[in-house]
């Protein structure tokens, strides 16, 4: 226990700018109380004692604004930053060095059985607000936009926004997920159809021309 505290806290001091002690981040930091809180509740679920692990689940809950369900398998230096409105659902597998930011859902679709949450791979960074739905597989590397929904698979090194999300660029390295440089989709579609139109009016327009030459020359 104290190696995996001590490496949830190096990976915080590694992952957020704003950290400046380790004393701040063993009083503050929801993301951290709710991970090792998570770790005691998932121990708990695997020994079959499921109401004590969701009654330290719920108290998490109302403690960090985080919600993770005991059931849910994550993996080494995971981090939640900010945190407030982050769903983890019972079937979620997270794999290593995974970054998640505020308001994420890794939820379901319906009220089928089983295997009904998302596997996520290692290093993938999910911005605030995306929602990543049903049993689907993210690759490693990836990284989803901010304000996504996620409910297709997505391969290895890929970046993913928009809703529906989609692959908007494939990276040959992980890299890091700039919002600022994000691509448009919707905006390059329009820019697309703009150009597009453009073209028609311009062929018309010769079109006329040629027409009214014809015309005149017949008279």
């Amino acid at each position: 226990m104290l190696r995996t505290i001590r490496e949830q806290i190096e990976t915080i001091f590694r992952e957020d700018p704003a950290a400046t002690s380790v004393l701040e981040i063993v009083l503050c930091y929801p993301g951290f109380h709710a991970i090792l809180l998570h770790r005691l509740a998932h121990r708990l679920y695997r020994w079959r004692v499921p109401l004590l692990a969701r009654l330290i689940s719920q108290f998490s809950r109302f403690w960090t604004g985080i919600e993770i369900h005991p059931g849910a398998t994550i993996g080494r230096r995971f981090f939640i930053d900010h945190g407030m409105g982050v769903v983890i659902g019972e079937t979620a597998e997270i794999g290593d060095d995974v970054l998640l930011y505020q308001n994420v859902t890794l939820g379901g679709t319906g009220t089928e059985k089983g295997k009904r949450h998302p596997t996520i791979g290692n290093s993938v960074v999910i911005g605030a607000g995306a929602k990543v739905l049903g049993n689907i597989v993210i690759g490693d590397n990836v990284k989803i936009g901010a304000g996504s929904v996620v409910v297709h698979p997505v391969p290895d090194n890929s970046t993913v926004v928009g809703i529906p999300g989609r692959v908007v660029r494939v990276r040959p390295e992980g890299g890091v997920l700039e919002h600022g440089r994000l691509p448009d989709p919707e905006g390059q579609a329009i820019d697309d159809l703009a150009r597009r139109v453009a073209d028609l009016e311009g062929t018309l327009r010769q079109l006329i021309e040629e027409h009214e030459v014809e015309h005149h020359r017949a008279r």
